[in-house]
């Protein structure tokens, strides 16, 4: 499936969005009361991960075109 490069920007900017709010989002987590929060803390800490990949991803296809 081929995307254009606006297509591939914008998708960037909204998985950095959302992986600026993950990330305080397990900050708070952590800070709070982390035995309590930990299924909540690794389940975000696996999400950070895999939208770390898909930027990465997108960003390769982006030097690529």
């Amino acid at each position: 499936m081929e995307f254009t490069k606006d297509e591939l920007t914008e998708a960037r900017r909204q998985i950095g969005s959302t992986l600026h709010k993950l990330r305080e989002t397990a900050k708070t987590l952590r800070e709070k009361n982390p035995e309590r929060c930990k299924s909540q803390i690794t389940l975000a800490e696996r999400r950070i991960r895999a939208l770390e990949i898909a930027d990465r991803l997108i960003e390769q296809e982006l030097t690529r075109l």
